[in-house]
């Protein structure tokens, strides 16, 4: 619980909002939005991650967008799947960003059948995935972008999100942060830090 409650108060709760540096002009900024002190409380109670992430660039408008995942077990990326990809929506209103601002939300938790569950809700609609996981109620939801300082740019993917185990370290105690500011070889995070699992979240504008 302890370890919720620090993610909380660090990513979604911030008062501050930061954009990423890119050559493009794509940013992302983490809004601050909800600093109800009851609804922080029910969130740390339950053990949910909350997020709200808003793309900007003047290029953004009539951009299309995808989301994919790759699922790290001991080291070794297992699987990569499309989690949304809106050119596979068939309505053109949702197929492209419609404006020069897109916001995503992502609420996340560890569900007592050891799954990761997250909801990603865009400006018109949303869906749910699951995901597995391990025993161990210490996963924590890192944005990358901004952790790591990533450029990113339009046409290419980038690393969005990661939604990780803690790091051990000699003494015994835990970080999080720690590997989401490296943002060298992320896909290689299990190797060097000795994480067991992790979802390592991209995405794309193009």
């Amino acid at each position: 619980m302890k370890k919720f409650i620090l993610t909380i108060i660090v990513i979604a709760f911030t008062n501050l909002s930061f954009g990423q540096k890119s050559s493009h002009d794509l940013k992302i900024f983490l809004n601050d939005n909800s600093n109800i002190i009851d609804v922080r409380d029910v969130l740390q109670f339950e053990g949910i991650e909350y997020m709200n992430l808003e793309f900007a660039g003047t290029e953004l408008k009539n951009k299309s967008y995808q989301l994919t995942v790759k699922e790290i077990w001991n080291g070794k990326v297992k699987s990569e799947t499309v989690v949304f990809d809106s050119k596979s929506i068939g309505i053109e209103e949702f197929s492209k960003v419609n404006d020069t601002i897109l916001n995503l939300k992502v609420i996340s938790k560890l569900t007592n059948h050891n799954k990761l569950k997250m909801t990603f809700k865009f400006p018109s609609f949303s869906f749910t995935k699951e995901y597995d996981a391990i025993e161990l109620n210490e996963y924590s939801l890192r944005n990358l972008a901004r952790e790591s300082k990533l450029e990113i740019e339009y046409g290419k993917k980038f690393y969005l999100l990661a939604y990780i185990l803690p790091y051990k370290r000699e003494d015994g105690s835990k970080s999080w942060c720690e590997v989401g500011s490296n943002g060298k070889d992320i896909e290689n995070w299990g190797l060097k830090y000795g994480i067991e699992h992790y979802l390592l979240f991209e995405m794309l504008f193009e």
